[in-house]
C-alpha cells in the first residue's frame, strides 16, 4: 500500500470509503470535490496493492487544507475559498478501511501533513475527532482543545466530537 495524490477519478472510491468509515457523518460528494479542487496538495488516497479493473483499489484517504485555528467548518459544508490568512493546517478527514489500519499509514500521513503545514508557515495541525477516535489522535500527538465557542462550532459533528491540535515545526 502507498499514499499518492488524489485524482478526480478517485472521488467515487473515496466517497465509498467515507460511507463505510463514517456512516453517521455523511457528506455530499461536492464537499469532497471542493476540498480536492481548493487544495489538491493536501488530498491523498491510500492504494491497496491489488488492481481492480486496471486501477488500484483505495483503502483510505485524507482531505486537508490551510484554515483558521478554532474555526472548524461545519460538517457537510462547502468552503467557497481558503482563507488568505490561515492559522492552522486543518485535517478535514483521514479515513482508513480495516485493511489499511495498524500499519503506520496514518502516522506517515500525519508526518507528511505536518511538513506541509510547516512549509506553509503554519505551526499546527487541527481536526475534529469523531467516532470515538480521540485516543487514536492522542497517540499521534494531538491534544484536546476546549471552549464554549468550540463546543458551538462542533454541534454538527455530534456530542462526542472533540477539536484537537498538534504543534508542528
Amino acid at each position: 500500500m502507498r499514499w499518492r495524490p488524489m485524482l478526480p477519478r478517485d472521488l467515487d472510491a473515496m466517497a465509498a470509503v467515507a460511507d463505510r468509515v463514517h456512516p453517521g457523518f455523511p457528506e455530499d460528494r461536492a464537499v469532497f470535490a471542493e476540498r480536492v479542487s481548493l487544495h489538491p496538495q493536501g488530498c491523498h488516497v491510500l492504494e491497496l496493492g491489488a488492481p481492480q479493473g486496471g486501477e488500484e483499489a483505495i483503502a483510505g484517504y485524507v482531505l486537508s487544507h490551510p484554515w483558521r485555528w478554532g474555526e472548524p467548518p461545519a460538517l457537510n459544508s462547502l468552503l467557497g475559498v481558503l482563507p488568505p490568512d490561515p492559522t492552522t493546517y486543518y485535517v478535514h478527514d483521514l479515513a482508513l478501511l480495516p485493511e489499511g489500519r495498524g500499519q503506520g499509514h496514518a502516522g506517515a500521513m500525519v508526518d507528511h501533513l505536518s511538513a506541509l503545514a510547516a512549509k506553509g508557515g503554519l505551526d499546527s495541525l487541527s481536526l475534529v475527532a469523531v467516532n470515538d477516535s480521540k485516543g487514536f489522535w492522542r497517540r499521534l500527538g494531538f491534544e484536546d482543545q476546549r471552549s464554549e465557542a468550540l463546543a458551538r462550532r462542533l454541534a454538527s459533528y455530534g456530542p462526542d466530537a472533540a477539536f484537537m491540535t498538534k504543534r508542528v515545526g
